[in-house]
């Protein structure tokens, strides 16, 4: 399976005097019907480019990348791949940045792949969907970990907007316009296992740092999901409510990507 990445050099450009293994590199993980194209990801990575390289990439099902997407299951492996490129292209300090979806995925690799180790849950091989992969190569693991706008926990209705994305994953005519309508490709079959959910993972991931962002007014998910994440961090985590901001990436303003582009920077550079 194919995964669809860009490689921004970012300040590297900008500063001759800094290798690639001297300043961070941003991974950004998209939220769902996102890709590396989209205007609104774009965006966030020009912003993050101002404080180290960055690397997008479509999650499977998205875009041009292959596969289906499990809506935050097995997107675990497509962020993993994206850390170790980075690593392969001479970065020594990887953050991973996610919103929404990818929000919730930053947090489980980071548990996961802890200390670079092994995939956790994904160790070995394994088939879903007819396609055979491997997982958990060495320099998977990432030093810095922001999650923007994720849930807390797994299969929340109680709210509108995500009561119409249920539909969407969920029944056919909403895979078909996930499809076609908003250019994702939805895998059709249930979670088996159950993935480790967002709050569960959030302890396992100190000493890493972790940031988690959320706007006090999203529609998606209420505050009492980034509390919840935060209480299980303790204090290995850092929590960031932000007055009026929606959510995920679209929410997300310049003044608030260049804080966690500094905040990054003051962790991992």
């Amino acid at each position: 399976m194919t995964i669809d990445a860009v490689y921004d050099p970012g300040a590297a450009v900008y500063d001759a005097s800094r290798t690639p293994a001297g300043h961070p590199v941003f991974v950004v993980a998209h939220g769902f019907t996102g890709a590396v194209d989209r205007p609104h990801v774009r965006r966030v990575a020009q912003a993050f480019a101002r404080y180290g390289a960055v690397v997008t990439f479509s999650f499977r099902g998205h875009g041009a990348s292959g596969g289906r997407s499990t809506v935050g299951d097995r997107e675990v492996l497509d962020l993993a791949a994206a850390v170790r490129w980075a690593r392969e292209l001479g970065h020594a300090r990887v953050a991973t940045v996610g919103f929404s979806m990818g929000g919730s995925v930053v947090l489980r690799h980071a548990a996961l792949y802890g200390e670079y180790g092994g995939a956790g849950e994904y160790g070995g091989a394994g088939e879903y969907g007819g396609a055979e992969e491997e997982y958990g190569d060495a320099g998977e693991g990432t030093d810095v970990v922001v999650s923007v706008s994720a849930p807390a926990r797994w299969y929340y209705r109680g709210t509108a907007p995500m009561r119409r994305l249920h539909w969407l994953v969920t029944r056919p005519e909403g895979r078909v316009v996930g499809r076609y309508g908003f250019r994702t490709r939805i895998h059709h079959r249930d979670w088996n296992p159950v993935p480790l959910s967002p709050v569960e993972a959030v302890p396992r991931i100190a000493p890493t740092p972790l940031l988690i962002v959320h706007g006090d007014a999203d529609g998606y998910f209420p505050v009492d999901h980034p509390r919840m994440l935060a209480a299980a961090a303790g204090d290995q985590g850092e929590l960031w409510l932000e007055p009026g901001m929606g959510h995920a990436e679209h929410a997300a303003s310049d003044d608030l990507l260049g804080r966690i582009g500094e905040w990054v920077v003051g962790r991992a550079g």
